[in-house]
C-alpha cells in the first residue's frame, strides 16, 4: 500500500486532471488517497462479502459474476457427456442435457448491471410517472430485464430500490440486470424497425407492440391478476391470497399499482418486526438486558470508514466480558453453550484482527436486520486483539472473540462449533509468501478439509489467495464428477474464458472465494463508473438514505403455490416492495459416484459378489447375506458376518485370490470412518468438561449441489429451499414523523461536516 500511495501521488503530481483508479489492501490507508476518482480498498469488500456469505448464501460469487463480463453460454454439453460417461442422449433442440443445472447457470452467469436514460430506452420510457416497483415488474415481465435502481439526474447519489413511493423521472439514470445492454438487444432493434414503418404499424396497446411475438417466444407466463385489491398488512410475506373467483383457479395476486396508495401500502414485514421489537420486548430479553438501541457507532477503528446505522448496546462490554472462553467478574461462562443462544453462531477464524474485519461485523448488525434473527459472531484469532479494535467491536450486540486456531479441535470445541451455522476461514497474511506460489493455501485447504471430514454439516466459507486452488476444496480423489469439471475448466481456459473457475461445484456453491476475483470490479469501472458504488451498497458498506438492501427468503411448502419466478416477483412487488434479483438453488448431485463415508469401495464390492458367486456356485457355505446385498454396501454388519464365515469355510485357493479375500476382510472389519471421527470429537469435548449432547451424527452434504441463476426467465419454477436474493426499500423511508433526520442524528453522532465521506 505504500508504495501505491506513493505511485498515485506521483501521477496526481505530474497530471493532476488524469482519472486516477486506485486499489488497496488496507481500509486504514484510504484517506491517503481520497482525491482518487475511484477507490477499491480489498478488505473492505472481502470481509463485507463473507459476512453477507452467512446469511444470504454465495453473495461472493453473485457479485463475482455480475462485475465480470461472461458469455452467458453453456458448458459443452456433448465433451461434458463423454467426460463422466453417462449414457444419456443428448437433445440440442430441445435444450436438453444430463447437466441442466450447468445450463441454466451458465445462461444466467451472463447477466451484468447496465444504465440507461430512462426518456431514451426502450424498456422503461413508458412507466415514466411511474412507480418504482410498477416499473421494476413490468419491465421484468415484457423484457426479462430487472430495474435495481435510479439516480436522479442532479444527484450523485445511487438509489436501489427505492420502493413504490418514488416516482420515476424522465430524466432519472436506470439501473438494470440483463444479458446484454438495451443498445444491443433485439428489443432496440425492433424499436428502430417499428419507428421506420409507423405510419403501416399503429398502437394498439401492448398485445400489438411489434416485439410482442419475441416477448412471446420468450416464455414468458402471463399473471393472473383476477384480485384488484391489495393484501392488508397482516400475515406473511407470501401468504395465500384469500379464495375468490371462480373453482379451480390458481391463487391470485394483487397488482402492482402505478402510483404507491398510502392507505393500502404497508411497510415491509422487517420494519414490522422491529416496531414490533421496539415496542413489545419480551420478558427473556428485558431480563437479560437485550434491548438493544439503533444509532451509528460511536467508535471506528480507521479513518475513512463510512457510517452505518446499527443495533447497539447502550453501554459498552468491558473488554473482559469479550472473551468467550474466559469467565470474569461479570459472568462465568466459558464456552459457547452455556451462554445459552438462540440463533446459531458465526465463526470467523483470522490470524489477526485487522482494521478490515470491522467490516465484518458491521453488515450483521446494521439496522435492517431483524433483532431476533441476529447470530452470535465468535472470532477465533491467532493471536489477541489490540485495544483500539476491541474499543470498536465492544458496543456491537453478541460479539466475542477467543484465541485459539481451527487446527486445534480443542479450540474448535470451545470455541462453539458444534453450535454454528457459518464458518469462514480467513486467508492468513502470514502464508502468502510462501516460497512455491500456489503453496500459499496449502495449510488453509488442510484444515479446511479436516473441519469438512469432522463437522460434515458446518458450512464452511473459505478465503483463497488463488482461486486456482478452489479444486481442492472438499476434496474427494475418487470423483469422477470433478475430475470431469476439472477437464472442463481446462477447456474454457484454453477458449480464453475469464471465468473457467465458474462451474467449479466450490465456486458455484459461494463455499469459496479468493479477492483476485474481484480485480475486474476497478476495470469495470472505466466504461461503468458506477459499479463501485453499486457493489457498496449491495454489500452495506455505504448506506444512501432512501436506498435498499441485500437480503434473502427462502421457499418454503406453504410458498409454492406462487409456482413462478414472474408471480413472486409480482407478488414482492404488490406487497412489501421487495425486488428479486435471483435464485440460490441447491439440489441432489445425480452424477456422484464417490462413497467417501463407507470403507470399501464400488470396486472392492463388485469383487466382493464374484468370489460370493462363485462358492456358492460350490455349495461350500451358508448363504448368510441377501442375494442385493452388493447393492446395499452400508449393510456393514452382515457384511462382516458374511467375511468371518467366508473365512472360515472356504477353500484354500491360490495365493492371489487368498490375498484379495483377506484385504477384504480387513476392509470389512474396519470401523465406519464416521463412526471413528464421531467418537473423537465427543471424547475431547468429554475431556474438556462439554457435553457431547450438542454433537450429534450429522448429516452428510456431500451429495448435493448449489449454484445461482441471476435474473432467471420469468417462466423459472420454484423449488421447495430455493433462497431468493431480493433488494428490500430502505426501512427508514417508511418511519413516519421520524425525528431527528438521518442526517441530523449522524452530525450529531460524528460532530463534523461529513458530506465528503457520506455525500449525504
Amino acid at each position: 500500500d505504500h508504495q501505491t500511495i506513493l505511485r498515485a501521488w506521483a501521477v496526481k503530481d505530474f497530471a493532476p486532471n488524469c482519472p486516477l483508479y486506485v486499489q488497496i489492501l488496507k481500509p486504514e490507508n484510504k484517506f491517503h488517497i481520497k482525491f482518487a476518482d475511484h477507490v477499491v480498498c480489498e478488505e473492505e469488500f472481502k470481509y463485507a462479502m463473507l459476512a453477507l456469505n452467512c446469511i444470504c448464501p454465495a453473495t461472493s460469487t453473485l457479485i463475482t459474476l455480475l462485475v465480470h463480463t461472461s458469455r452467458g453460454h453453456t458448458a459443452p454439453w456433448e465433451a461434458f457427456r463423454q467426460l463422466t460417461g453417462t449414457k444419456q442422449t443428448l437433445n440440442r433442440e430441445s435444450q436438453q442435457s444430463p447437466e441442466q443445472w450447468q445450463k441454466m447457470y451458465g445462461r444466467c452467469s451472463g447477466n451484468e448491471v447496465y444504465h440507461i436514460n430512462l426518456e431514451e430506452s426502450t424498456f422503461f420510457a413508458e412507466y415514466e410517472g411511474k412507480s418504482f416497483t410498477y416499473a421494476s415488474f413490468h419491465a421484468h415481465k415484457k423484457f426479462g430485464v430487472c430495474l435495481i435502481g435510479v439516480r436522479k439526474e442532479d444527484n450523485k447519489n445511487i438509489l436501489l430500490n427505492p420502493g413504490p413511493r418514488y416516482i420515476m423521472s424522465s430524466t432519472d439514470i436506470c439501473f438494470y440486470i440483463n444479458i446484454t445492454k438495451e443498445e444491443n438487444s433485439a428489443f432496440k432493434k425492433q424499436e428502430k424497425h417499428r419507428k421506420n414503418h409507423e405510419s403501416k404499424l399503429s398502437y394498439h396497446g401492448a398485445s400489438r407492440l411489434p416485439v410482442h411475438s419475441i416477448i412471446a417466444s420468450m416464455g414468458t407466463v402471463a399473471i393472473d391478476l383476477q384480485d384488484t385489491g391489495c393484501r392488508g398488512p397482516s400475515g406473511a410475506t407470501l401468504a395465500l391470497p384469500s379464495e375468490g373467483g371462480k373453482e379451480g383457479r390458481r391463487p391470485s395476486i394483487a397488482p402492482v399499482l402505478e402510483v404507491a396508495d398510502s392507505s393500502s401500502l404497508h411497510t415491509c414485514d422487517l420494519l414490522s418486526d422491529q416496531s414490533e421489537d421496539e415496542t413489545t420486548p419480551s420478558d427473556d430479553e428485558v431480563s437479560a438486558g437485550l434491548e438493544y438501541a439503533k444509532g451509528y457507532p460511536p467508535y471506528s477503528p480507521y479513518i475513512g470508514s463510512s457510517p452505518t446505522f446499527c443495533h447497539l448496546l447502550h453501554e459498552k462490554v468491558p473488554f473482559c466480558c469479550l472473551r468467550l472462553d474466559k469467565g470474569c467478574q461479570h459472568n462465568y461462562y466459558e464456552d459457547a453453550k452455556a451462554y445459552g443462544f438462540k440463533n446459531k453462531l458465526i465463526i470467523v477464524a483470522a490470524e489477526t484482527a485487522g482494521n478490515g474485519l470491522y467490516n465484518f461485523i458491521v453488515p450483521l448488525r446494521a439496522y435492517y436486520r431483524p433483532k431476533k434473527e441476529l447470530n452470535p459472531i465468535v472470532l477465533l484469532l491467532d493471536n489477541p486483539p489490540d485495544m483500539h479494535f476491541l474499543d470498536a467491536i465492544c458496543w456491537f450486540p453478541m460479539v466475542y472473540y477467543m484465541v485459539g486456531s481451527i487446527d486445534n479441535l480443542d479450540d474448535l470445541l470451545r470455541c462453539g462449533v458444534t453450535f454454528a451455522a457459518n464458518m469462514v476461514v480467513v486467508d492468513k497474511e502470514s502464508t502468502m509468501s510462501a516460497e512455491e506460489d500456489y503453496m500459499a493455501d496449502a495449510k488453509t485447504i488442510v484444515n479446511v478439509q479436516t473441519l469438512f471430514r469432522l463437522f460434515s454439516s458446518l458450512s464452511i466459507i473459505t478465503e483463497l489467495t488463488h482461486p486456482a486452488n478452489m479444486r481442492f476444496m472438499q476434496f474427494r480423489a475418487k470423483d469422477c464428477y470433478s475430475l470431469a469439471l476439472s477437464k472442463l475448466e481446462k477447456k474454457e481456459r484454453e477458449k480464453g474464458s475469464n471465468l473457467a473457475f465458474m462451474f467449479r461445484l466450490p465456486f458455484a456453491a459461494g463455499r469459496v472465494f479468493s479477492i483476485s476475483m474481484l480485480d475486474t470490479l476497478l476495470y469495470q469501472s472505466f466504461v461503468k463508473d458506477y459499479m463501485i458504488s453499486i457493489t457498496r451498497l449491495l454489500l452495506g458498506l455505504d448506506t444512501t438514505p432512501g436506498s435498499g438492501f441485500l437480503c434473502s427468503m427462502k421457499i418454503t411448502e406453504e410458498d409454492l403455490w406462487i409456482r413462478t419466478y414472474a408471480r413472486l416477483y409480482q407478488k414482492l412487488c404488490s406487497s412489501t416492495g421487495d425486488i428479486p434479483i435471483g435464485v440460490y438453488r441447491t439440489e441432489s448431485q445425480k452424477l456422484t459416484t464417490s462413497e467417501s463415508q463407507i470403507s470399501i469401495s464400488v470396486e472392492e464390492w463388485e469383487d466382493t459378489k464374484d468370489t460370493k458367486e462363485q462358492f456358492s456356485c460350490r455349495g461350500n457355505h451358508r448363504n448368510s447375506t441377501s442375494s442385493d446385498q452388493s447393492d446395499h454396501p452400508l449393510l456393514r454388519r452382515k457384511s462382516m458376518q458374511w467375511a468371518r464365515r467366508l473365512s472360515r469355510r472356504a477353500p484354500r485357493h491360490s495365493a492371489k485370490t487368498a490375498e484379495k479375500i483377506n484385504q477384504q476382510r480387513m476392509n470389512l472389519y474396519r470401523r465406519s470412518e464416521r463412526q471413528e471421527l464421531a467418537e473423537l470429537v465427543k471424547n475431547r469435548m468429554k475431556h474438556l468438561g462439554l457435553s457431547p449432547a450438542g454433537y450429534d451424527e450429522m448429516n452428510d452434504h456431500q451429495n448435493t449441489l448449489s449454484y445461482i441463476l441471476i435474473n432467471p426467465s420469468p417462466d423459472t419454477r420454484l423449488e421447495l429451499n430455493d433462497i431468493v436474493y431480493l433488494i428490500r426499500p430502505d426501512p427508514l423511508t417508511y418511519v413516519p414523523n421520524a425525528a431527528p433526520s438521518r442526517k441530523d442524528s449522524f452530525c450529531n453522532a460524528v460532530g463534523q461536516d461529513t458530506r465528503e465521506e457520506t455525500q449525504l
